[in-house]
C-alpha cells in the first residue's frame, strides 16, 4: 500500500504559520494535483510528503507507516523537480542509472533497468549523449527515468512543466499521464497551471493561504466550485464574475449591477443581499431572433481558429465569452449574448461561500 495521509499537518517558519493543519488523504495508486497560486503553500506540501522539509506539527504516513521522523532515501518516494537536476558531465544512461549505483546496485543490474525506463519513455536514442544535447523536454523524460528505475511506492512532482514551452508542456502532459496509467504508482504533482491538474489528476486539491480550499474530481470542481475563489481559479478561460445586488421586486430574481440587470434563477439569498453571480465564458452563447440575455460591448476579440474570445464590458465590469470562429465581431460593438440559469453559479459578496440555488 502506498496510500499517503496527511492528519493536522502544520508548517511554521519562525513565527509565519505557511500550513495549517492541513487532513488530505491520497488513496494508492490515485494522482492528486495542488494547485493555487504562489505562496498558497503547494510546494511546502509536497516537500514535506518527500522529507525535504521539517514537519512542525501533525502526522503524515506513508504506507501507514509514521515517516514524520523518517529521511527523504528512507520514505520510499522519486521526486521529479522543474530544473531537471541532472548531472551534465554524465551521459543520459549514467543519470538515470546513478541512484541505483549510489544504492550499490551492480552494472549488470542496473543497465535492464535504465533500457527498460527510457523504452518506456521513448529515449532510448539518447542514452550515450549528455543532458547538454537534449531539448528541455527530452531532459525531463530523463528526470522522470531516473524516478521511475527506483520503483519507489510515490512519485512527486514539483512543477515539472513550467520551463517547457506551450507546445511541449502539452507533450508532457500526456507522457506524464501515460506513464502513470502504465505504472499505477501513486502520485502527488504541484503545479500552478490549472490545466494540468484538470487534464491529469484523478483529484484536484486547491490550496489558498496554507489552507486545502477544495478538493475532488476535477469535474466536480468546475461544476460546482465551493466558493467564489475555487469558481475562478478552475477553469480556462477564467469564469465572469457579475456582483451586485439581488432584486425581487418585478417576480423573477434579477441582478443589479452597474447600471445593467441580469436575469438569474431561484437562489437561496434575500432580496437585496449583495451577490457575486458567476457564468463561465463557453456557457454564454449568441443569441438571435430577441433571445439574447445581455448585451455587452465589444472591446477586444481573439481569433483562435477553433473559437474566438470576445473580451466585453457590461455593467461596469469585464467579461469574457467563448464564441464560433465564424461568429463576426466589430470593437465597440453590442453583442447578443444568452445563457442557461442553470449554469449559474451564486456567491456570497461577503465572504466568497456557495449559495444554493433554491
Amino acid at each position: 500500500m502506498a496510500e499517503i495521509q496527511l492528519e493536522g499537518i502544520i508548517k511554521n517558519y519562525g513565527a509565519h504559520r505557511a500550513i495549517h493543519g492541513v487532513d488530505l488523504h491520497v488513496k494508492d495508486g490515485e494522482f492528486v494535483a495542488f494547485v493555487g497560486p504562489s505562496g498558497c503553500g503547494k510546494s511546502t506540501m509536497l516537500r514535506m510528503i518527500a522529507g525535504l522539509e521539517e514537519i512542525s506539527g501533525g502526522t503524515l504516513r506513508i504506507g501507514g507507516r509514521v515517516v514524520n521522523e523518517v529521511e527523504p532515501k528512507g520514505r520510499d518516494v522519486a521526486m521529479v523537480f522543474q530544473d531537471y537536476a541532472l548531472y551534465p558531465h554524465m551521459t543520459i544512461r549514467e543519470n538515470i542509472g546513478f541512484g541505483l549505483k549510489m544504492r550499490g546496485w551492480k552494472a549488470a543490474d542496473i543497465g535492464p533497468k535504465v533500457e527498460e525506463a527510457a523504452r518506456i519513455l521513448q529515449i532510448g536514442d539518447y542514452l550515450e549523449r549528455k543532458p547538454g544535447q537534449l531539448s528541455g523536454g527530452q531532459r525531463q523524460r530523463v528526470a522522470m527515468g531516473r524516478a521511475i528505475v527506483r520503483e519507489p511506492s510515490v512519485f512527486l512532482f514539483d512543477e515539472p512543466l513550467s520551463n517547457l514551452d506551450a507546445k511541449l508542456r502539452v507533450e508532457m502532459r500526456t507522457q506524464i499521464k501515460r506513464l502513470h496509467a502504465m505504472l499505477g504508482t501513486t502520485t502527488v504533482y504541484v503545479t500552478h497551471d490549472q490545466t494540468e491538474a484538470m487534464t491529469l489528476a484523478d483529484k484536484v486539491v486547491v490550496l489558498k493561504a496554507g489552507h486545502i480550499v477544495q478538493e475532488g474530481p476535477p469535474m466536480e470542481l468546475y461544476e460546482r466550485p465551493n466558493c467564489r475563489f475555487v469558481g475562478e481559479f478552475i477553469g480556462s478561460p477564467q469564469m465572469n464574475i457579475f456582483s451586485g445586488v439581488l432584486d425581487r421586486s418585478a417576480g423573477a430574481p434579477r441582478l443589479q449591477t452597474g447600471n445593467e440587470t441580469l436575469e438569474l434563477g431561484e437562489v437561496a439569498a434575500h432580496d437585496g443581499a449583495r451577490l457575486d453571480v458567476g457564468i463561465r465564458p463557453e456557457h454564454l452563447t449568441w443569441a438571435e431572433g430577441g433571445t439574447e440575455r445581455l448585451s455587452p460591448v465589444v472591446e477586444v476579440y481573439e481569433p483562435l481558429g477553433s473559437d474566438t474570445m470576445a473580451i466585453c464590458r457590461f455593467g461596469g465590469q469585464e467579461m469574457t465569452a467563448r464564441l464560433a470562429p465564424t461568429i463576426a465581431l466589430r470593437r465597440d460593438a453590442a453583442i447578443p449574448l444568452g445563457y442557461d440559469t442553470a449554469d449559474l453559479h451564486y456567491f456570497d459578496a461577503e465572504n466568497g461561500a456557495r449559495l444554493a440555488a433554491a
